[in-house]
């Protein structure tokens, strides 16, 4: 697990100086009426590191969870992010992401095989939803440096 805290905490520190240099502006654009804005895309990670430290520190707790689902769309709407402003936004999306790498990187092995339902659906051990966490966080940075043309410099990145 070492590993995957360690990949995580490269791709936050890589791509954190190419999110500092969007613009309050650009960051509140929404490419299309029913698409969320750059700064909606980074909440929605916000939501996810929340909702992943609970589910986490639970397994670990437990040898099997029930968790609730989330309605992204709702938490992104009713907490609004486009209101925010973006700098803070990237410092609390960057100090989450460092704790979520340190509970990654300190998890007790044996708590790896503790399995979680989410709203009745699949059966997931830990170590699964730890590894795909940051799959998740990949796949919705590209979303946002895509369209300032720097997805082809992380590749290496995002291929982690």
């Amino acid at each position: 697990m070492k590993i995957i805290a360690q990949s995580l905490l490269q791709i936050i520190d890589q791509v954190l100086p190419f999110l500092q240099q969007i613009t309050e502006e650009e960051a509140t654009i929404k490419p299309l009426p029913n698409k969320w804005s750059k700064k909606e895309v980074l909440g929605h990670l916000i939501d996810s590191a929340c909702n992943n430290q609970q589910k986490f520190v639970r397994m670990m707790e437990k040898e099997h969870l029930d968790f609730v689902g989330y309605a992204q769309d709702f938490w992104v709407n009713e907490q609004h992010y486009t209101k925010t402003k973006w700098q803070e936004l990237i410092s609390f999306w960057y100090a989450y992401n460092t704790h979520i790498a340190h509970i990654i990187e300190h998890v007790n092995p044996d708590y790896l095989q503790n399995t979680i339902t989410i709203e009745g659906t699949g059966l997931f051990t830990l170590e699964f939803i730890m590894q795909d966490y940051t799959e998740h966080l990949k796949h919705h940075l590209k979303a946002i440096l895509p369209e300032i043309g720097l997805e082809s410099k992380f590749q290496n990145i995002y291929n982690a």
